[in-house]
């Protein structure tokens, strides 16, 4: 049985350039950021509802991460590193690049269409709230739809409930709740996640017996039973967590459309690669 060792040389040209260009444009965000200017506005992909939203965003959202955590690139970089050149070896730069590109675009994809699903159940609590407005209806909503609630708006509903019969709560309510909708319209998701989830899938239906060894807990994996699992764990947080910063589904939707992309590509040409 092989175990994964990667080689530290020999980086092949698509996955030295993705890097470098992740590594760029977020020492550009970094520097952007200083002069006043959010990159993220004009390159993160945003809800198409939202005023932000470019069609290029669905390509460039990849190529960008988050200044605040230095952890999303490192991870995403590792593994692209780690397991794409592996691929791009195999299948040859072309279709490695065809295949990073569809897979992240997948995961917009996917992201997308949850997220639109999601803003159309706010739009039907908005409606519920104004025909009956009540604190229970707004801090459902709060708690459902905005992560972290300040301690004024928590204590804006607790005062609702304690005198639920004054209509000025009402009001007041019902602007909260317009903000918050604009604000989940308006965040936008950015990182190289989903092509990354993509390449992971993709490695572990090439080498599905070769052992990866685990960092917490520290024991070797096969790798396709790595990728199962780790499937698994995306589809379970993008069910229970919603609200969360973590885009799951655009995990899950690389791993879909990289499998898709496999099974077409492994019927479409006498060899796999």
């Amino acid at each position: 049985m092989n175990q994964f060792r990667p080689n530290l040389g020999n980086i092949p040209p698509v996955v030295k350039n993705l890097i470098i260009i992740n590594v760029l444009l977020l020492a550009a965000t970094w520097i952007m950021e200083k002069a006043g200017i959010n990159l993220v506005d004009y390159l993160g992909l945003h809800n198409p509802q939202s005023d932000k939203f470019m069609l290029h965003q669905i390509f460039t959202h990849m190529f960008m991460h988050d200044t605040r955590s230095i952890f999303h690139i490192f991870f995403n970089m590792f593994a692209l590193w780690m397991f794409g050149r592996v691929l791009e070896s195999v299948w040859g730069s072309k279709r490695f690049l065809m295949y990073y590109l569809i897979t992240g675009v997948g995961a917009a994809a996917l992201h997308t269409f949850v997220n639109y699903i999601s803003i159309a159940s706010m739009q039907n609590a908005l409606e519920a709230f104004a025909n009956t407005p009540s604190p229970q209806l707004l801090d459902q909503f709060v708690q459902k739809h905005l992560q972290r609630p300040t301690v004024q708006v928590m204590d804006f509903i607790n005062s609702w409930y304690d005198n639920p019969a004054n209509s000025s709560f009402a009001i007041e309510g019902q602007r909260l709740m317009e903000r918050i909708f604009q604000l989940n319209i308006d965040i936008a998701t950015v990182g190289a996640s989903g092509a990354v989830f993509g390449i992971l899938l993709a490695f572990g239906m090439l080498f599905p017996n070769t052992q990866l060894m685990l960092i917490f807990p520290p024991i070797p994996i096969k790798a396709k039973y790595f990728v199962i699992g780790y499937g698994v764990v995306e589809l379970y947080l993008g069910l229970t967590q919603p609200g969360s910063n973590i885009a799951h589904f655009a995990h899950l939707g690389g791993m879909l459309f990289g499998f898709i992309l496999i099974k077409y590509w492994n019927k479409s040409t006498k060899n796999f690669y």
